[in-house]
């Protein structure tokens, strides 16, 4: 049986932590919490599961903070859990039947990060395969009888293990004031940050946000570094800015830039509503079809679903024809996320 390290980062989970915990601790061979500043009763829940709490300062870096925690560990493998995670009974014997099997060749498990949408964050399906479980210290091997090279790819194993996630609140802000920050200060953002940056404008920003990220991404669609993905996200970013700020010819560059580049749902969606805006009605009617029926999503798959139906029910109010938008508002109703 592998034994295996829990290593986690909090700062004031009062409200979770006994519930993370109380599902998880009995599966662990160490347990190691580091607190990034809490000023609720967090380091007191901790210490009775553990000694080994330690202090870090908050840097503005999450990734620090958690190869801090890792760190201190010592077990084979480590355990990375959030305080707002829950193993129920079913996934705690899966875990400790993963313990009991897992085979030493193996470096990093994954497990289905479940009870996404049911929060508002910013992930397009119920549940994904996350990494969640980590071998402490990997073994190097020299592989190619010629020409021979020092192998890094990590042996990764698929588990069934669903971790259901449930946070006490949305981390929206949090998230896209950090992302604002980064970009004040000049930060570029690699291609997965990027993305999620752009995704979570998407899913969860609110007017105000799309207007603070208006620059950063009007710059990002002219970076030759990035990729075409990741210019028509930009682009998307910066059409909805621009639509919002009222500036009809800078929307309409960044709507174009977009097509150009085969078009998405989401861009779909925002010439909907600038055409709806302007009450043209079939112009908006043509575009939120071609959102709902003829293009796929790249940030929010609701720009593919619900949203663009909700729409066209909205255009055919303004038509008076109630019968078809009826029809549409029950067709967004009935319309649902795909489970993976």
């Amino acid at each position: 049986m592998i034994t295996v390290s829990l290593c986690m980062i909090v700062k004031n989970e009062e409200k979770v932590l006994k519930r993370c915990l109380d599902s998880i601790a009995d599966l662990m061979d160490e347990i190691i919490i580091v607190d990034t500043g809490s000023c609720d009763a967090t380091k007191q829940i901790a210490s009775a599961y553990t000694n080994q709490i330690y202090d870090f300062d908050w840097v503005g870096d999450f990734a620090a903070a958690r190869n801090y925690a890792f760190s201190k560990a010592n077990m084979e493998y480590i355990y990375s859990a959030d305080a707002d995670e829950v193993l129920d009974e079913k996934n705690r014997q899966a875990f400790l039947q993963l313990k009991e099997t897992l085979l030493p060749e193996i470096d990093m498990v994954q497990m289905y990060y479940a009870n996404q949408l049911a929060y508002g964050t910013i992930y397009n399906y119920d549940k994904e395969l996350r990494p969640k479980l980590f071998k402490r210290v990997r073994t190097f091997r020299w592989q190619g009888a010629i020409h021979e090279q020092v192998g890094l790819n990590p042996v990764i194993y698929d588990s069934d293990i669903e971790i259901i996630h449930m946070p006490e609140n949305n981390h929206k802000d949090r998230d896209l004031a950090a992302f604002a920050r980064m970009s004040a200060e000049g930060v570029r953002l690699d291609k997965r940050l990027h993305n999620i940056y752009a995704r979570e404008l998407f899913i969860s920003g609110e007017k105000q946000d799309f207007l603070v990220a208006r620059d950063f991404f009007r710059v990002s669609c002219k970076d030759e570094a990035r990729s075409v993905d990741e210019i028509k996200e930009a682009a998307c970013v910066a059409a909805r800015a621009a639509r919002i700020a009222g500036d009809a010819e800078d929307f309409l560059k960044y709507a174009l830039k977009v097509t150009a580049c085969e078009g998405c749902a989401e861009i779909c969606c925002e010439l909907g509503e600038f055409y709806l805006e302007r009450k043209d009605i079939d112009e908006a009617i043509l575009w939120f079809y071609n959102g709902a029926y003829e293009t796929e999503s790249i940030l929010d798959i609701h720009s593919s679903g619900d949203v663009p139906l909700k729409g066209l029910a909205r255009c055919y109010h303004e038509l008076g024809n109630e019968e078809q938008a009826a029809a549409y508002e029950q067709a967004a109703s009935e319309w649902h996320v795909p489970e993976t």
